[in-house]
């Protein structure tokens, strides 16, 4: 079993505004409300990858109730600790004309260590050795920067699967918890070893660039090293991603698709990574799933799933490259 933890959700609010501008009057072409939060978004796309999964987190108030509304709509399982407060609104503004996209997010529900120590009870008693568990996102108001480093440790003792998606400290403190997988982007990356790297965009894509990773891959395999990380996936945007293991380091382009939205994308790479470990699937075939599954994402307005077509039809159309 797939489960996903949000300890910060939103309803995520997306408008479209052409040719937007700072200190004036704008005007909304169009909009649309989702639930999310990055574990939410992570489980929608399962779904949609014929998956199952639980989403679990902390919801509050009139919009988190009308979170778990839209998601037992969508058939999805949760299980949710209500708190006090409200959960948070976030709005994304998307100008076509510039095509920027804008985030303009709230802070959120301040949560006790009761209440997160709680949600932790819960999905103790749930998981089971070889379960998957995906920590997502920012982390609610008051909770420590460890939040993260505490539950990778004793959900790895108990036998999960831990995929880690965070930045800043919470990040950095979880990695000494030995998550099984983390995706940082390129930024967040270069935050977490303290180092900007030059990354070449089409690195792998030509014989002699193959011949040299760079320094990307050999700081991802320090990291890996350092941390005992069975796995690390590095997005870089548009330029793709580089997929780092024990035994090899694949460089997948990034594929050329309309952009919608970019919100959500990284989140779609995850669901994938995590279906395809799930199921088992080669290097090769995760690298095609989740690439598909993030560029079928950015042609989605707000932070909707790509529906399965999409993604599967992208597949094929993936290109990898092993590195030296």
């Amino acid at each position: 079993m797939i489960f996903t933890i949000t300890l910060n959700p939103a309803l995520d609010k997306t408008v479209e505004v052409p040719s937007l501008k700072t200190g004036a009057v704008n005007r909304v072409a169009q909009m649309r409300t989702d639930p999310g939060g990055k574990g939410i978004n992570v489980s929608k796309v399962i779904q949609k990858l014929g998956g199952k999964s639980i989403a679990m987190g902390i919801l509050g108030g009139h919009t988190g109730r009308s979170i778990q509304t839209a998601l037992t709509r969508m058939g999805l399982e949760t299980d949710f600790i209500f708190a006090d407060g409200e959960t948070r609104t976030n709005l994304k503004i998307i100008d076509p004309t510039a095509h920027t996209t804008t985030d303009i997010n709230e802070p959120g529900l301040a949560i006790s260590g009761e209440i997160l120590g709680g949600l932790l009870q819960r999905l103790l008693r749930r998981i089971r050795p070889g379960d998957i568990v995906v920590l997502s996102g920012s982390m609610p108001q008051g909770s420590p920067a460890d939040t993260y480093y505490l539950w990778t440790k004793v959900l790895s003792e108990r036998g999960a699967k831990v995929f880690l998606d965070a930045e800043g400290e919470p990040l950095k403190m979880g990695l000494a918890a030995a998550p099984y997988l983390i995706k940082p982007n390129e930024q967040e990356f270069s935050s977490l070893i303290s180092q900007t790297l030059e990354t070449p965009e089409q690195i792998g894509s030509t014989p002699e660039a193959s011949k040299s990773p760079g320094d990307l891959t050999a700081a991802a395999r320090r990291l890996m090293r350092q941390y005992s990380i069975p796995k690390i996936v590095i997005s870089l945007g548009s330029a793709g991603a580089l997929f780092v293991t024990a035994g090899e380091t694949i460089y997948a382009e990034g594929l050329k698709v309309p952009v919608g939205n970019t919100a959500g994308a990284g989140d779609s790479v995850v669901a994938a990574l995590a279906v395809a470990e799930e199921r088992e699937l080669s290097l090769d075939d995760t690298i095609s799933l989740s690439m598909a599954a993030g560029a079928a994402n950015v042609m989605c307005s707000g932070t909707q799933a790509a529906e399965a077509d999409v993604i599967y039809d992208l597949v094929p159309k993936v290109v990898s490259h092993r590195l030296s």
